[in-house]
């Protein structure tokens, strides 16, 4: 009986020594994890502590791990410890939604701040100028040598996509359907934006400028809108100084209204697909829809982007009835009435050309 009574004692003692321990572990646990999770908040916080924000630029590689990330970042003083990133990232499930591009932070934000923007792909803002009278090769040759685009698949959705704009949906689908409709301008993308709005966005600049009121004033010239962009198109690549772009329009109708050949340049240039200084008789006999020296009237379609000077120009050309035009090396027009004075015109280019050789 004494012997069992003892036995049982003991084992008690025993298990009061087990849930001790594990008492102790416990506790000893929750300290470290209280003291852990402090420092771990103390580590997330923003890098600059008391000191002025300073701003910085970082390049996150594709395919870099949260790991390789959170060491670019903390050699570069955005964060305090690569160990914490990671360790929020995991917890967040961030790890596979961070994204490569280039990103601009300051040291005042926090590791959270910074981890969610990248996972949420806020790259830098990047930009593009397409110049005026540019045409749709040149725009997709340009945007893809920024490497912003792939040429490829930018040219197909400008041939064959549908795009819910009204003068878009009466073009026929093909390699230059969007040429000239494509609005010359400064954009800002980021690295996240793609081809299809891209073009979006170049349309809906276009389609700013042809306003009710554009649209009115080139009604009362005859002309419908594709047939003002096609001659505003001609205008940008033709002039080079805006206050001349009225005159050298007015040119144009005048000569449509008479029936003549428009004979310009420009078209022969987009026909050949090239921009010769100077084009040879044969090459005024180059067969194409877009050669107004053998067609009459207006090109199948526009010859390049035209800008706003441009557009507005054809909607008010200048009122007079100049027929003919020479522009010389400095881009400054000759304009005449008749033939005769054109080539007087010419006859004093040709001169100053062959003194100045």
């Amino acid at each position: 009986m004494c012997a069992k009574w003892r036995r049982k004692r003991s084992e008690k003692s025993i298990l009061r020594k087990i849930i001790s321990m594990i008492v102790l572990f416990l506790m000893v646990g929750i300290i470290g994890l209280t003291f852990g999770y402090y420092n771990l908040t103390q580590l997330l916080k923003p890098a600059a502590g008391a000191e002025k924000p300073v701003e910085k630029r970082l390049t996150i590689p594709k395919g870099a791990s949260s790991q390789q990330i959170g060491k670019i970042m903390a050699n570069q003083g955005l964060i305090q410890s690569s160990l914490a990133f990671r360790i929020y990232v995991k917890a967040k499930g961030l790890e596979d939604k961070l994204q490569a591009g280039e990103y601009v932070f300051n040291t005042g934000l926090s590791t959270q701040e910074i981890a969610r923007r990248i996972a949420r792909g806020e790259t830098l803002d990047l930009s593009f100028t397409i110049p005026e009278g540019y045409t749709l090769k040149q725009i997709a040759d340009k945007l893809e040598k920024s490497g912003i685009i792939d040429r490829a698949k930018f040219m197909n959705l400008a041939a064959n996509e549908d795009f819910d704009y009204d003068f878009v949906k009466k073009l026929p689908k093909g390699p230059v359907r969007l040429e000239g409709y494509l609005f010359p301008d400064t954009y800002r993308i980021n690295t996240k934006t793609n081809e299809k709005q891209i073009i979006e966005m170049m349309l809906s600049r276009f389609e700013r400028e042809i306003t009710p009121e554009f649209r009115e004033k080139i009604a009362k010239q005859g002309l419908t809108l594709n047939q003002a962009v096609i001659l505003a198109s001609i205008v940008e690549r033709e002039a080079k100084k805006d206050d001349e772009r009225p005159k050298v329009a007015a040119v144009f109708l005048n000569r449509m209204k008479k029936g003549w050949k428009l004979e310009s340049c420009a078209t022969v240039q987009y026909a050949l697909g090239t921009n010769k200084t100077r084009l040879l008789t044969k090459d005024l006999q180059t067969k194409s829809p877009y050669n107004t020296y053998l067609k009459k009237g207006l090109p199948i379609g526009p010859i390049s982007s035209p800008g706003k000077s441009s557009l507005l120009a054809v909607a008010n050309p200048a009122k007079d009835d100049y027929m003919f035009f020479v522009v010389y090396e400095d881009g400054n027009h000759i304009f005449s009435r008749t033939l005769k004075e054109h080539n007087r015109a010419k006859a004093v280019y040709l001169s100053k050309l062959k003194n100045s050789q």
